[in-house]
């Protein structure tokens, strides 16, 4: 395989943890995210560091530009050996009250935009003839639905489904697909989650993330870096015998 991973969704977080890495692991890294600026600062602060990276503009829910962005990164980097499907919005309210144009808006990036980047992963790493890794965000959403984020849920579950119907197409090419499954992670987008749980329950956001951690079993919240390791494992020799499997990372708040 080459040594060029792109990851969707990689300004900031969970993405941003990945990025850094699989950097460390020697892979020249497409830090892609629909924030410009976030995207720039997370490849300046790699190349100071030494590290080979490259910031690209993608929206994910756009099937041409996520072409388009594989095949600018493989001309800038040379061949693709890892595909992380990162990029994911969320938002908080009932399903009463959750207006459809923040379902379309998540469905598009979550379900869709994983949809193209599998399939436009999936053609490069086939051109190039000696498989691949493909490695998709799901949830700890996506093993049990979370009220207050039945949209979000929904998305991560398809994501789950997505990973093993590409597995079981793709196998034949080389080419492994996996999930990673966080669960609570101290993100800006976590943030933004407990606040508005929080107002909706009528509780502190102290309560609503104390509330959170008593369910984790290991005691604390999971890090970018906890999320991180598990894409670098996905994307290794080591997990070379390994496909369609979803993996969680949360800390022991479910298990199956």
């Amino acid at each position: 395989m080459g040594k060029l991973a792109i990851v969707t969704g990689s300004g900031q977080g969970i993405g941003e943890g990945i990025v850094y890495r699989l950097a460390k692991d020697g892979f020249a890294v497409a830090v892609a995210d629909i924030n410009p600026q976030t995207a720039k600062n997370v490849a300046k602060t790699l190349i100071d560091k030494g590290f080979e990276a490259k910031a690209y503009v993608l929206d994910v829910a756009n099937r041409s530009a996520v072409f388009q962005l594989i095949e600018q990164a493989v001309s800038d980097f040379g061949e693709l050996a890892v595909f992380v499907n990162n990029a994911g919005v969320a938002f908080i309210d009932s399903i009463i009250d959750s207006d459809s144009e923040r379902v379309e808006r998540l469905f598009d990036v979550n379900i869709k935009g994983t949809y193209w980047g599998i399939q436009a992963a999936a053609t490069q790493f086939k051109k190039q003839g000696h498989g691949g890794r493909i490695i998709n965000a799901a949830s700890l959403a996506s093993v049990e639905g979370s009220a207050l984020q039945s949209a979000y849920s929904a998305s991560k579950f398809a994501i789950r489904g997505l990973t093993q119907s590409a597995a079981k197409e793709l196998a034949k090419d080389y080419i492994t697909v996996n999930a990673y499954n966080p669960g609570i992670v101290r993100t800006a987008m976590r943030d933004e989650i407990d606040k508005k749980t929080a107002q909706i329950k009528g509780i502190s956001i102290e309560q609503q993330q104390q509330n959170c951690l008593n369910e984790i079993y290991l005691g604390r919240e999971g890090r970018p870096e906890d999320v991180a390791e598990v894409v670098a494992w996905f994307a290794s020799d080591a997990a070379e015998y390994i496909t369609g499997q979803s993996i969680l990372v949360d800390g022991g708040m479910r298990f199956n």
